[in-house]
């Protein structure tokens, strides 16, 4: 074990447990479902997993599977509840939803710990079943990134009336994105109040809204790879802004304004616009014959880019 990861753990716990809590809101909005209930989620699976280990002394593994389970049953009612939503409206009652979460952990008594929280929720989780999770977690939503099922999800969120004309059941997939959302969101609090053996009202906050939709829009709204870019520039961020002192802040939200201004698909759609523009400056133009007409341009690399990242 290397020193720097040895004095960082803490740091890579946190990046591994904001993958996640990113991915319960980047799923969503890639079925063009605009909900931020996976902060809620997130609030729910790290109380239920608190109580699961004080109260039945469960193990790691388990909490795990349970706490996801009973956010996304959540979820799904939820969905149930809002579907015919869309938009801001959506978005607003999935924020009211989060809000409510905290109102019932402030108030939940014996079982929530209220303003306190509770403490001591120590398992046998280890960093190989921490990192394992996430990467399964990863390779699945890849997945749903490719093939079938992702020109699926696409049409799903481009244009529900022609999905549904190709036999698509729209209310299924945005259903099913409710309930991914509140496992991964469930599945994010879990691991966060099993590593830091506590959990408190900063774990159901609004700010947490704020963070995860902030990781989302850098990173890139549309792919998992933005959502982990997202996690692992903010979570490392206020170490690295340090050195500016009491300036952190403005810097922090400086960069966070300049991104939302000039990268409009995010890092990764930066990224994929360089490797593009690459490709295309070393790839070898055929000549033109003496007497042929010329052909019409291509569209630039940058552009051919940007339609790839919309696209996906």
């Amino acid at each position: 074990m290397s020193a720097f990861y040895a004095s960082n753990l803490v740091l890579v716990q946190a990046t591994l447990v904001a993958i996640l809590l990113a991915l319960s809101i980047q799923v969503p909005l890639r079925l063009g479902v605009f909900s931020l209930a996976g902060v809620g989620s997130y609030g729910i699976g790290a109380y239920v997993s608190a109580n699961l280990v004080l109260r039945e002394e469960m193990g790691a593994l388990p909490t795990m599977l349970v706490s996801g389970l009973v956010a996304a049953a959540v979820g799904l009612l939820l969905g149930v509840i809002i579907y015919r939503l869309a938009g801001l409206y959506l978005a607003m009652a999935t924020i009211a939803f989060d809000l409510t979460v905290g109102v019932v952990a402030l108030n939940g008594g014996d079982w929530t710990g209220g303003p306190v929280g509770l403490f001591g929720v120590f398992t046998n989780l280890t960093m190989g079943l921490l990192f394992g999770t996430v990467v399964l977690v990863l390779v699945l939503v890849h997945l749903t990134e490719v093939g079938r099922l992702s020109r699926r999800i696409t049409t799903v969120r481009e244009d529900p009336e022609l999905a549904a004309s190709m036999g698509v059941n729209v209310r299924a997939y945005r259903l099913t994105a409710f309930v991914v959302s509140g496992f991964l969101g469930g599945l994010a609090g879990c691991l966060n109040t099993l590593t830091r053996s506590a959990v408190g009202l900063q774990d159901v906050s609004f700010h947490l809204v704020v963070v995860a939709l902030t990781t989302i829009i850098v990173g890139g709204a549309l792919s998992w790879r933005g959502a982990v870019i997202g996690a692992v520039l903010f979570t490392w961020l206020p170490s690295v802004l340090e050195v500016v002192g009491e300036w952190q802040e403005f810097v922090y939200g400086l960069i966070v304004v300049l991104a939302a201004i000039f990268l409009p698909t995010g890092l990764y759609g930066l990224w994929c616009s360089v490797r593009r523009w690459l490709v295309d400056r070393m790839r070898p133009r055929p000549r033109p014959r003496p007497g042929s007409e010329p052909r019409p341009e291509a569209p630039s690399a940058a552009a051919a880019a940007e339609q790839e990242v919309a696209a996906r």
